[in-house]
Order: structure tokens, then sequence, then C-alpha cells
């Protein structure tokens, strides 16, 4: 003959689940048992155990438990229905986490974070964006940027991709010529031709290419950008400027 009811310690060992996750649910009302002993022993008889089995499948799919409790009182057609839009959400995050993943390996493989997908599918802006925004704010009101923002605007995406990987290309130049003193004329070339790009968007007088220099130096993201190239980039950058503008 089969046990009618059975205990905690044997929901455990059929489920898997702890004694205090049953005690728990008992509290808030979600997984109550069949009856209770004189003695106050929780016992349990077969549809409780399959009321569980639904309760824990529900929880590994990621529902809340107070979800689960609202769920489990409806009929079977309804939560299919629950369960499908359910799958929807779960696809947003399977996405959201395949992002974060992606950014993790790029970042982790040295990558400069403003190249960085993570703020995709986020109310926060990409860095890129936040860059340009930080730019305007706190350069908006002068001479150079003014120019620049004039230039940049009348640009395609594709012009602007080409004026940045120029950029790239020269500093990329000048890490293979650290071992020189930045004052060299070599290196003193290159800065020149740096200097030529930007003149093409904006006015570049002393002030400005010492603010530039001083951004790469001590702001803690165009310092981890050039040093993605090699460990002191910034530093030498931002000694060539400096030598460049004091001759």
């Amino acid at each position: 003959m089969k046990k009618p009811l059975l205990a905690v310690k044997e929901i455990v060992q059929i489920t898997g689940i702890t004694a205090r996750s049953l005690h728990f649910y008992d509290k808030i009302g979600l997984f109550k048992p069949a009856q209770l002993t004189e003695k106050g022993y929780r016992l349990y008889d077969r549809s409780s155990l399959e009321k569980l089995q639904t309760i824990l499948i529900l929880k590994e799919m990621d529902f809340s438990l107070k979800e689960i409790a609202d769920i489990v009182k409806l009929t079977r057609e309804e939560q299919k229905q629950v369960l499908k839009k359910h799958r929807q959400t779960l696809l947003a995050k399977k996405q959201r986490l395949e992002n974060i993943m992606t950014a993790l390996d790029e970042y982790v493989s040295g990558n400069d974070v403003s190249t960085l997908h993570i703020f995709d599918h986020s109310p926060i802006l990409p860095l890129k964006e936040q860059y340009a925004n930080e730019a305007e704010i706190i350069y908006g009101e002068t001479e150079a940027y003014q120019a620049y923002d004039e230039v940049m605007a009348k640009m395609s995406a594709e012009d602007q991709e080409r004026y940045f990987s120029s950029f790239e290309e020269i500093f990329k130049r000048i890490v293979t010529c650290s071992g020189q003193e930045p004052s060299s004329d070599e290196v003193q070339q290159l800065i020149e031709e740096w200097k030529k790009i930007l003149m093409q968007f904006m006015p570049c007088d002393a002030e400005l290419l010492a603010c530039i220099a001083h951004n790469y130096k001590y702001d803690a993201r165009f310092n981890n950008y050039f040093n993605q190239f090699k460990e002191g980039t910034a530093d030498f950058l931002y000694s060539a400027i400096m030598y460049n503008i004091s001759y």
C-alpha cells in the first residue's frame, strides 16, 4: 500500500529542496502542508508534491516567489499565456547577457572602453556619445569647439570614422618612437601631423593644445586608451605635445 502522506525529510529527499525553504514557503503562504501532526510536524500529500514541483520549475524559470504565488492560482491555459510572455522577457535578458559577455571579452583583451557596446540596450548613453556630450558642456562656448562642431556636423559617418582612424594611426606610429626623446625630430614630426589633422577642424592655439595634452595625461579614460598601445604612451604624448608648444 502506498504511503498517503510524506514528511518534510521525504519531500527533501525527493526534490532536493531544503527543509528551510519548505518552512519559508509555508510561512509566506506559497506552499503549505496538507496537514500537521499533533506535534506540529508538516505532512504533504501527492497533490502537494505536484504543486511544489510546479513551484520549483517556475522558480528555475526566473520567476520571483511573488509572481509564482500568482501563477499557481491560474488555470493551466492562463499559465501558458504568462509563460509565453515570460519567454520574451528571458530572450531580452539572454541578449543583454550576450552583449555583456562580448563587452567583457573585448575589455579583457585590451579594447578601448569607448568601442564597447555594453550600453546598446540600456538607457545609459554609449561612451562615445557621453564623451561628445561632455566635450560640448565643457568646451561648447569656445571658438575652437564651435569650429570643430560645425565641421563635424557636415561630415558623413564614414568620413568621421576615417577622421578618428587617422588619429589612431598617428598614435600607433608615435608608440613605435617611444624609445626616443619626446623632443626628437621624428616624434615632433608626428606631433606636427597630429596638429595638421586637428587644424582641419578647429583653430589650434597653444592653450588648446596644452588642454588636450593635459587630458591625455590626466583623464583616466584617455590614459587607458593610449596605454593600451603601450604602457606610458599617455605620458609620452603629453611630454611631446608640451615640447612642441614651447619651441
